[in-house]
């Protein structure tokens, strides 16, 4: 079969939507409001994509508070959140131009999502003509709500990370029974788990191998016919076009990474310096199994990559990893945190647009490096 693709998650918010965020955090829009204008902008996300070849859509996940706190807040102003949370937790990341993501604190048990991902696949999927993929959190993300020391009382770690896994088992099985065809994990954290950042204690806990285990609690639970369909993310961070991991090696990260029982993985290569060593690394670790998408598209930068380049960069990739285990990506979603003004590009509208134009190269490259390597 040609080489396959797939978006990672997220499309940037339009500047009209972020204001009627905002306009809802300050008690100057309605719910119904807001869901209103998260329907136009998901329809829109779903139509375009469709527009430029995906051969399975998402609906930029237009109606998340990020990546990472779907399931905890229904707004990064603080709305709406879950039950036994506050907003003071730990930093999750310290991006190179300064700023910082905050997660929420669990102050007491039991642990319980208050959105699924599926929730936001219901509203969306009607608006596919095409088959739907779902993007969900990983359980070491959330990891990060609990004390990393001492604890809560009445409300052991152990029993925290057994309600953890409950979750997030639920939150992929929920995609599935929605519909979805595909499900990845985004696992952002892992990279940054080896930064040991001074500014980010808990980046010095060395918890690279807690989150591989985690993870997997979470995938033991699937048969290996289902864990085809589910695959792992991994990047250097994208929020305001900055990172907060690019200066960890991949040859630190990947070994371990591929040892996550996941049916394909998604990882960021187009902004790395030397691509080619990326790919001879997924070469080596990755298993027989496993299907890796290397990242052709850089949602970070304003410049649209070439089909032409995509084609290159995939047919050079093919030296190294299996071409019938070789697919195409974005580096990261495009904005994985929803109120993110794309400072590199000018503003979130024009990331937008430009962000289609993008996915159409990495659509066309794919087609021509298929051809190339004879893959029908």
């Amino acid at each position: 079969m040609p080489i396959p693709v797939e978006n990672v998650g997220s499309l940037p918010r339009p500047q009209e939507l972020q204001m009627t965020l905002t306009a809802y955090d300050n008690g100057e829009a309605t719910y119904d409001q807001l869901v209103r204008a998260q329907d136009q902008v998901c329809k829109d996300s779903i139509a375009r994509m469709e527009s430029v070849g995906q051969t399975s859509v998402t609906d930029g996940e237009q109606r998340a508070s990020s990546f990472a706190t779907y399931p905890l807040l229904d707004t990064l102003g603080g709305s709406g959140l879950a039950e036994n949370l506050t907003l003071d937790g730990q930093h999750f990341a310290i991006f190179e131009d300064g700023h910082h993501r905050q997660l929420p604190r669990l102050t007491r048990g039991p642990f319980r999502y208050k959105h699924y991902a599926a929730d936001f696949l219901e509203l969306s999927k009607k608006f596919s003509k095409l088959p739907l993929k779902q993007a969900v959190i990983a359980p070491s993300m959330l990891y990060l709500l609990y004390p990393l020391e001492g604890s809560i009382e009445g409300y052991t770690r152990e029993q925290f990370l057994d309600d953890l896994v409950d979750e997030c088992e639920k939150d992929i099985r929920k995609c599935f029974e929605a519909g979805a065809v595909r499900v990845s994990i985004d696992f952002t954290e892992g990279r940054l788990a080896l930064k040991n950042d001074p500014r980010n204690p808990w980046t010095n806990y060395s918890l690279l191998d807690t989150f591989v285990n985690l993870n997997n609690r979470v995938l033991e639970r699937f048969s290996p016919q289902e864990r085809k369909d589910i695959g792992i993310h991994t990047c250097p961070g994208g929020d305001c076009d900055s990172v907060h991991s690019m200066d960890v090696d991949y040859a630190d990260l990947l070994p371990s990474l591929f040892q996550i029982n996941a049916g394909y993985f998604l990882v960021q290569c187009s902004s790395e310096p030397d691509k080619e060593k990326v790919y001879e690394l997924c070469g080596r670790y990755s298993h027989d199994d496993q299907v890796v998408f290397i990242g052709v598209v850089n949602p970070l930068h304003p410049s649209v990559e070439t089909a032409e380049e995509v084609c290159d960069a995939l047919v050079t990739a093919a030296r190294y990893i299996p071409k019938h285990r070789l697919g195409a990506t974005d580096d990261c979603g495009f904005s994985p945190f929803s109120n993110d003004v794309k400072p590199k590009h000018g503003g979130p509208d024009v990331a937008r647009d430009l962000a289609f134009k993008k996915m159409k190269a990495r659509c066309d490259g794919a087609k021509m490096a298929s051809l190339r390597l004879g893959i029908f």
